[in-house]
């Protein structure tokens, strides 16, 4: 029997009367930094930057390069490599395990994908880190990816672009993995001995052997607005050194104001701002 209350009640509050929703699943999406609900056509529209607050939502490294090259015209490069469990690392899990997580997760078969393309007619080679798989870390086979995408614009004479949003070295690959840094760095030397300009582009977050290699390379280093950057977290640091740390520290807008980076672009801006710094690299390198 209905208890008293519900019996009292309007027939279209009852229990079981209302309806579930029919609205389709995937229309809606929560911005992390102010808690609104968007409307994910519009956010789309406005490059997943949240209406609101101006947050920039991460995006998949995928996602990412199709906002950022033209339409027409991509060619990935080094496709199909996928990550070797050189050293049989296990620990709650086997390294196996993890990357057959991280493949279910993000749809790729690394934390690289390298392309080349064009921006607004001007072709180049671009790179974007997905944090997805494995926190973006770096291993052998994304070094190896970087380097290949770094000769093919060695080999064709164009400007290369990276977008990095890394946790840092993938420490599943140990002394392998910090090798990258080295290798990675390598590969960018040749692209300043050959004149041609490398662009670095920091997503939140970038730390570890990334940062401390390939991310602040570049010849030009830009961030997103309100990104963080550093070697190592800042509550790792409060922690260990027993300091209270500056408010905003590694944020991109600290380290633009000490000289760590060169420029902070909306992400709006971006494709119009690279365009614009490589076309000016290319022609002072030929005058």
């Amino acid at each position: 029997m209905a208890n008293w209350f519900e019996k009292i009640l309007p027939s279209f509050i009852r229990k079981g009367s209302i309806k579930k929703s029919t609205i389709p699943e995937g229309l809606w999406q929560n911005c992390s930094a102010c808690n609104n609900i968007l409307y994910v056509p519009e956010l789309e529209t406005n490059l997943y930057v949240c209406m609101k607050c101006d947050h920039h939502i991460r995006l998949g490294a995928r996602k990412r390069l199709e906002l950022f090259l033209d339409t027409s015209g991509t060619k990935e490069l080094s496709e199909g490599k996928s990550p070797k469990d050189w050293l049989k690392f296990k620990d709650t899990k086997t390294y196996k395990e993890r990357i057959n997580s991280a493949e279910k997760a993000s749809s790729e078969n690394e934390a690289l994908i390298v392309m080349e393309g064009t921006v607004n007619k001007l072709p180049l080679v671009a790179a974007a880190f997905e944090f997805r798989f494995m926190g973006g870390s770096m291993g052998s086979v994304v070094g190896q990816k970087f380097v290949e995408g770094v000769n093919h614009a060695l080999s064709n004479q164009l400007p290369f672009v990276c977008f990095s949003t890394s946790g840092g070295a993938r420490m599943q690959e140990s002394l392998v993995s910090l090798y990258q840094m080295a290798k990675t760095s390598a590969a960018i030397e040749k692209m300043h001995q050959a004149h041609l300009p490398y662009i670095s582009v920091m997503i939140d977050p970038i730390y570890g052997g990334v940062s401390a290699s390939l991310a602040m390379l570049g010849d030009i280093n830009i961030a997103e607005p309100k990104a963080l950057v550093g070697f190592t977290g800042p509550r790792v640091i409060e922690q260990t050194l027993n300091v209270q740390l500056p408010e905003g520290f590694q944020r991109s807008e600290f380290l633009l104001e000490h000289g760590a980076i060169d420029m902070i672009v909306h992400r709006k801006d971006l494709k119009e701002t690279v365009h614009r710094l490589i076309s000016g690299l290319i022609s002072n390198r030929k005058s």
